[in-house]
């Protein structure tokens, strides 16, 4: 599926963000030709009488003066050099950051200005910024955070089908972390009954461990209005045995935490016997062999 890229300058570039653990966002592109069926950014596109649907990711909005924008900003007086957060509403290393560059200028902007970032991709194009997230995190710090929900090749194909394979990222968070970048891996969203099973977990942080992985965290997925139609579509479609059972599950946006938090505590616990940690000056220790972790030692 083709999109039509729009080259539209902008008037600002953060953007103010509430309820979040960040104060500030960052979003060189609106849209995103990943179009993965659960995204959470669907629903913002409802909101704004957009297309939520199959359509949203053929139309990309491009920000060409974004750099140069973001750049007064952050020379303000009233700026404190919070964190940013890039890519929160987009996949900033989606393939038009190949032409465009523009998130590359504004690592650049933010390495100049002494602010710290952090960025969320499935994009293993961010290898090509190495230099610059280098400096960067020099500076300021910059945090990379590998968004990697499931290793299985047919769910992959099956719920992001626009963007790289899983060892793809996984190849690129290597890359990064040997440069001494913090990366770590996000599993998110997690699917119950499709992506929540302790084998699958497990081999995605062993995973993330043997990649080197600094951090690792995980979500449980939520359908808000817009992105709810059309994951249960494609569930329909792929899991048909299952939309009955969502559609119970979802029956508001958010699980209870009666549902969430045994996901949560799995790879909680995961994540503590394989032992994810920043090692990037230190020497990545053997994990524990497989009989300690069947013991739940």
């Amino acid at each position: 599926m083709r999109a039509e890229y729009r080259e539209e300058p902008c008037r600002t570039a953060l953007n103010r963000v509430q309820g979040m653990d960040f104060k500030w966002s960052l979003n060189p592109y609106t849209g995103c030709v990943h179009r993965c069926t659960y995204c959470y950014v669907r629903a913002y596109e409802r909101r704004a009488d957009r297309p939520s649907d199959d359509r949203y990711g053929t139309s990309i909005r491009v920000k060409i003066n974004i750099a140069d924008v973001l750049r007064i900003e952050l020379a303000r007086k009233s700026w404190l050099r919070e964190v940013v957060a890039i890519g929160a509403a987009t996949d900033v290393y989606q393939p038009a950051e190949g032409r465009y560059r523009l998130t590359r200028a504004c690592l650049t902007v933010l390495a100049h200005a002494r602010t710290p970032a952090s960025i969320v991709t499935r994009g293993p194009m961010i290898v090509r910024d190495v230099d610059v997230l280098q400096e960067l995190a020099g500076r300021a710090g910059v945090q990379v955070n590998f968004s990697i929900p499931t290793l299985d090749r047919e769910i992959w194909r099956r719920t992001e089908p626009g963007t790289a394979p899983p060892h793809q990222r996984l190849r690129a968070l290597r890359l990064l972390v040997e440069a001494g970048i913090e990366a770590g891996v996000g599993i998110a969203p997690i699917l119950p009954g499709i992506t929540d099973g302790r084998d699958h977990l497990t081999r995605i942080v062993q995973a993330a461990r043997d990649a080197g992985a600094t951090h690792l965290w995980c979500n449980v997925l939520h359908l808000q209005e817009g992105t709810r139609e059309h994951f249960l579509t494609c569930l329909g479609r792929d899991w048909p045995e299952e939309r009955e059972r969502y559609e119970r599950l979802y029956a508001r946006a958010y699980l209870p935490a009666s549902e969430t938090e045994p996901i949560r505590r799995r790879v909680d616990a995961l994540r503590a016997r394989l032992g994810i940690a920043d090692r990037r000056f230190a020497k990545l220790a053997p994990p524990p062999p497989p009989e300690q972790l069947q013991l739940g030692m």
